[in-house]
């Protein structure tokens, strides 16, 4: 009775999975001596495995589950474990069909044991295979088999596990469950790195054998870790061994996900660095951002798109480190604080030092020397990175508040969505001109001028927001370009950052894409207008992104995660045009602003 209270516990917690287990998947993992698992049977059915291996022994008239008799135990049986389990999920509505077999490994003489076998699994043969039943569970028996000449003698529901390389037409293929065979045979791989293109094509070669015969292939013995499934997916093997089935289950559910592949290649801009690192005055200071926009998340970007970016062509790098006043990970608000005030602020704060007051940003101090200045951002304007640049107050979520701060600030031209948060008539008060499109810019004289590209937030590039980057900045630049004045632009790539906290690789992807795109139309401007300075860096890392595979000539990635959060790695930035050396090294974000007043005073 216990046992059975027991039971039920656990089929309450596993009637809460996600139903995984139900569905076929396009993989299939086998569980490895699935009964050494904690709660065998249960842990495999319930991280999909579409195979479950378990041994049986003969000893004194009962099939005891081990792996040799030293092991055994007198409650763990082969009924116990599987046969009553299995039958009590399919009473409860757990199990609604069989999309997994048992692989029964028998440790003992064959006949003897498999008699017993087909004598304990009878009582169950409603849910079993057969002709009538072709749903049911089926029974493949491995190691210790009959002849194969014997196969047919056995009843509907037992197949076998057929270990040779020999496969012919005249095998009892009606009765053959599966082909099966010992992975050194064939590799010596460990798993790590790439398979020796000899040892990778014997595989190949009898796996295609196998399939010719429409039967699926295992390996034992084989390596058993993330790039090992992979591989093994790839080549078409039916039953993935591994002795961590949960986890192989998840990392290749995610596959599809994780997995990214550009089918629209972008040209890239090649710079022709005439004034890059010149010693000529500062001019025009472009300050690019890619909020979350982390090393793996450039990589993943040059991967997709076939191992080129504008961004990469740059030849000046430096090294950011991002940390916050009172954190190790900083968030936006603070990170773009820094860059914008070169002194530290607290997470959540906008334009506040650690102590709570009111600091001047780059903005002020650049319109104090006689610079126009300017942000554009694919996102809300009271988003934490482009508030950075004008507000001043302790909680980066206040948008009404923060949007408060606009017109007494020092910006001359703002694009962006979030008109929402914006009152209008305090914006034209304060001299801004609004605009309805951004092609209306060049039409405008006044000194002050906004567009509002959305009342509420912008879409991403999946789900259709287009070229709006890159034309921004060509409409921004245009506008502050006129006349004679000198003029600073931040531009934000906002969503990068969303693909990170959502460990969407396809959204890191596009947007890292159209990000580069806004890099190529600034270095293109650099190229002519000369005293032009070029920034690209990130306020911060998100996601804890990784790159295990990639395939440049599919333009092909796969990113994992380690977090979906911001992470307190360094930052790459890259520079280009005037006096772009200043930025080379390693140095903390505050460090942009001071290099920044540095080279425009020098």
């Amino acid at each position: 009775m216990k046992l059975f209270k027991n039971f039920l516990f656990f089929a309450c917690v596993l009637a809460s999975f996600s139903g995984y287990a139900q569905n076929k998947a396009a993989f299939a993992v086998h569980s490895h001596n699935d009964y050494l698992q904690p709660v065998p049977f249960w842990d495999a059915y319930s991280a999909g495995c579409a195979s479950i291996e378990v041994d049986v022994i003969l000893q004194e008239g009962e099939l005891m589950v081990a792996h040799e008799k030293e092991s055994i135990q007198a409650s763990r049986t082969f009924e116990s474990l599987y046969l009553k389990p299995i039958q009590q999920g399919v009473d409860l509505g757990l199990i609604k069909e069989f999309n997994f077999h048992l692989l029964v490994d028998i440790k003992t003489e064959a006949y003897s044991t498999l008699d017993l076998l087909v004598k304990q699994t009878q009582p169950y043969a409603a849910i079993l295979y057969s002709p009538e039943n072709p749903r049911g569970l089926k029974l493949i028996i491995s190691g210790g088999r009959p002849k194969a000449d014997d196969y047919v003698k056995y009843p509907s529901w037992i197949f076998f596990d057929y270990q040779s390389r020999e496969l012919t037409a005249e095998l009892p293929w009606e009765k053959i469950g599966m082909v099966s065979l010992s992975f050194p045979r064939f590799s010596v791989w460990n798993g790590k790195g790439r398979m020796v293109d000899s040892q990778r094509q014997q595989l190949q070669a009898f796996i295609d054998l196998v399939h010719s015969f429409d039967r699926p292939v295992r390996f034992w013995a084989s390596p058993d870790g993330k790039t090992a499934w992979r591989a093994f997916h790839e080549m078409g093997i039916d039953y993935i061994n591994t002795d961590r089935p949960a986890e192989a289950n998840k990392y290749l559910r995610g596959l599809t996900k994780n997995v990214y592949a550009n089918s629209n290649p972008q040209e890239v801009y090649t710079p022709g660095y005439a004034v890059d690192g010149k010693d000529v005055p500062v001019k025009q200071i472009l300050l690019l951002i890619g909020d979350g926009n982390g090393l793996a998340q450039i990589s993943s970007g040059m991967v997709a798109n076939g191992g080129e970016l504008t961004l990469t062509q740059l030849r000046t790098i430096g090294l950011v480190k991002t940390q916050a006043a009172d954190d190790f990970t900083t968030d936006s608000a603070s990170g773009a604080t820094a860059m914008a005030t070169g002194q530290k602020a607290n997470n959540r704060a906008l334009g506040l030092n650690a102590s709570g007051d009111s600091i001047p940003n780059l903005p002020y101090f650049l319109s104090q020397k006689g610079f126009k200045t300017g942000l554009v951002t694919n996102d809300e304007l009271t988003g934490a990175t482009p508030a950075a640049f004008y507000a001043h107050h302790p909680e980066r979520d206040a948008a009404v508040e923060i949007a408060g701060y606009l017109p007494a600030s020092a910006l001359n031209l703002v694009i962006g969505g979030g008109g929402k948060h914006f009152k209008k008539e305090k914006l034209s008060q304060a001299g801004f001109t609004l605009v309805s499109n951004m092609q209306e810019l060049g039409e405008v004289k006044e000194p002050r001028v906004a567009h509002f590209a959305s009342e509420g937030g912008m879409p991403s590039m999946e789900a259709g927001r287009g070229n709006f980057l890159s034309q921004a900045f060509l409409q921004a630049s245009s506008y502050l370009g006129k006349g004679k004045s000198p003029f600073f632009l931040m531009l934000e790539a906002a969503k990068i950052d969303s693909g990170g906290h959502s460990n969407a690789p396809s959204t890191i992807v596009t947007e890292l894409l159209d990000f580069d795109r806004a890099i190529a139309e600034a270095i293109r401007y650099a190229d002519t207008h000369p005293g032009t300075l070029v920034l690209v860096t990130a306020d911060h890392e998100t996601g804890g992104v990784s790159i295990p595979q990639g395939d440049l000539e599919r333009r092909e990635v796969e990113l994992a995660f380690h977090s979906d959060d911001h992470t307190g790695i360094l930052v790459p930035l890259f520079a280009y045009g005037a006096r772009s050396s200043a930025f080379a090294g390693v140095y903390d974000n505050t460090e942009i602003f001071h290099r920044l007043l540095k080279v425009i005073g020098k």
